[in-house]
């Protein structure tokens, strides 16, 4: 029966392991097929075939019994980074004179010893490890795409050459870049520590020597069989991957005589005894224990909690972006306004920021400007009233967006506001804003040419000024014109005692949070809701007055 057909996937595999490195061991098999006078042989019942069975090749017999592949078959098991010597290498660490590096005085030794001990035990598989000075000139020049006409870009050629090491020690130059982004004039000695890929990875080449019986130890022969990458993190990287159930990989020579070689690489590393596993599971945990404990020391053992009676707002908020505006280069000018009453935020706690100037790109009909300013706060909620009609105001958010020209010539394009999210979690806003405007063709002209527009003393004037007292506000006589739109993106945590106490303060809390439940997050129903408040005190005025004048008559009649 034909054996398996040939693997043809050389791709590399990767794998990750928590076992050490150390216990990989991989058993490379390694035999001549034939030599050219077969290569080109398809018999007629292949015809249409694109694969050939290996049963094909198979040598026969000599007349005297004799089979070839006894002779060219080799199998060896190779630990990690086991060095296996060439044929190459032993004649040449063979002379005192070729050794220049202590690494070239230790094969020398061990190459004697190998002699005297009957001679190594591998013929043409042999190894490179890590500390050898080889480089595999394929990987320089990988192909990106399957196109036999693909040229190397400037960036391959360029990372052919970046060099992989550990970096334990980094120059003084090497912290600028947490402070400084960009390095306009950089030194040789900046380029030196920072050309390099920081992930450290130790290689291992397995190699073959093909050449003809007796012409072994010639560097033309040698060919790469298997190449294994390692890291820190535990990611192993084997090219070509493991034989597995799949064919045998096929090495065609073009030298003096076109041989055909096969050869399969498995692994066959042990497998842990369950004494062992037991073992690590004991001394994983110990380490997840102990790490753990360290991470508690950090955090702490005390958590914060906020006064009893009081609701904690922490949001972390971001200017996503802002649209639908006039000019370009945008920037946001935005503050928080706490309620006059039962609000307060820590001394410290700044509530108000302005964005980056951010150029606008084309999106559809309009013109975006996408900021993603992150900006945080907190405040405090003290309920005070135990009224059930009370409710509570909450934060309003207020934005202002204007526009910066070449010339330093800014130009107010919108006001808005918005009311904060009174429920916790994630939210979007988007916040529609308007201007004030001048009648007239000059006052345009002005605001393009001269820059400068009209604005608002009192920037919460867009809403109803937290300072303002009276029954009405009137904006008669404003002229406005709408403009775009700001979106901001609220992540909003609410803490307090309420949440976990059982007692009459979580009673009090809960009615608290039951109106902030109940509240609107539209300014507009919120001053509906003021109105009807207004309204309603007014009617009980009239009505006790009206009771004063009646009894006033009924008084004067009787006298």
């Amino acid at each position: 029966m034909a054996e398996a057909v040939w693997s043809t996937d050389t791709g590399e595999a990767v794998y990750r392991s928590r076992d050490p490195v150390r216990n990989l061991r991989l058993r490379v098999r390694l035999q001549r097929i034939t030599s050219s006078h077969f290569l080109h042989y398809h018999p007629a019942t292949q015809l249409g075939k694109d694969l050939i069975g290996l049963a094909t090749f198979r040598p026969q017999p000599t007349a005297s019994g004799h089979r070839p592949e006894e002779d060219e078959e080799e199998e060896i098991v190779i630990g990690w980074q086991e060095k296996l010597f060439s044929q190459f290498e032993v004649d040449l660490y063979q002379n005192e004179a070729a050794c220049q590096s202590p690494l070239d005085y230790q094969y020398r030794q061990e190459i004697l010893k190998l002699e005297n001990s009957g001679g190594k035990k591998n013929r043409r598989i042999f190894t490179y490890t890590d500390s050898d000075r080889y480089t595999n000139l394929e990987e320089h020049c990988q192909r990106m795409t399957t196109a036999a006409s693909e040229m190397p870009s400037f960036l391959v050629e360029r990372m052919a050459n970046v060099r992989r090491r550990r970096q334990d020690r980094r120059g003084m130059e090497g912290s600028i870049l947490k402070s400084r982004i960009v390095t306009w004039e950089p030194s040789e000695e900046f380029v030196r520590n920072n050309h390099v890929i920081n992930t450290p990875l130790q290689t291992m080449h397995i190699m073959a020597d093909l050449g003809p019986c007796k012409k072994l130890g010639y560097k033309k022969y040698e060919h790469v069989l298997c190449t294994l990458k390692v890291d820190s993190n535990g990611v192993i990287t084997v090219k070509p991957d493991f034989t597995g159930l799949k064919g045998p990989y096929r090495i065609e020579t073009e030298w003096e005589k076109q041989e055909l070689w096969k050869y399969t690489i498995d692994n066959v590393s042990p497998l842990a005894q369950p004494e062992e596993e037991e073992q690590e599971q004991r001394v994983l945990k110990d380490l997840y224990g102990r790490h753990k404990e360290y991470l508690s020391s950090l955090v702490g053992t005390d958590f914060e909690l906020p006064v009893p009676g009081t609701l904690r707002l922490f949001v972390n908020g971001e200017v996503v972006s802002a649209q639908g505006y006039e000019y370009d280069n945008l920037y946001v000018h935005f503050f928080v306004e706490l309620p006059a009453t039962n609000w307060s935020s820590p001394a410290f706690q700044q509530l108000s920021g302005v964005t980056q100037t951010c150029a606008t790109k084309s999106l559809g009909m309009d013109k975006v400007a996408y900021f993603s300013y992150p900006f945080t706060f907190e405040a405090f909620f003290l309920h005070e009233d135990e009224s059930t009609d009370a409710l509570p105001e909450w934060p309003v958010l207020y934005c202002e967006v204007l526009s910066l020209d070449f010339w330093q010539r800014y130009r107010v394009e919108g006001y808005g506001a918005v009311v904060l999210p009174a429920t916790p979690g994630s939210h979007t806003l988007t916040v529609s804003t308007w201007r004030p405007v001048e009648l007239g063709t000059v006052a345009e002209l002005r605001r393009f040419f001269i820059g400068g527009s009209l604005e608002l003393e009192d920037l919460s004037y867009v809403r109803i000024p937290g300072s303002f007292k009276g029954e009405r506000l009137s904006r008669f006589g404003l002229r406005t014109e709408t403009t775009g739109t700001v979106s901001f993106r609220l992540h909003c945590l609410q803490q307090s005692r309420a949440f976990m106490e059982s007692s009459s303060l979580r009673k009090r809390m809960r009615s608290v949070l039951d109106h902030l439940e109940g509240f609107s997050q539209q300014s507009s129903i919120h001053n509906v809701l003021e109105a009807f408040r207004r309204a309603r005190r007014r009617m009980q005025e009239a009505r006790e007055s009206l009771a004063q004048d009646l009894v006033s008559t009924s008084e004067a009649l009787v006298s």
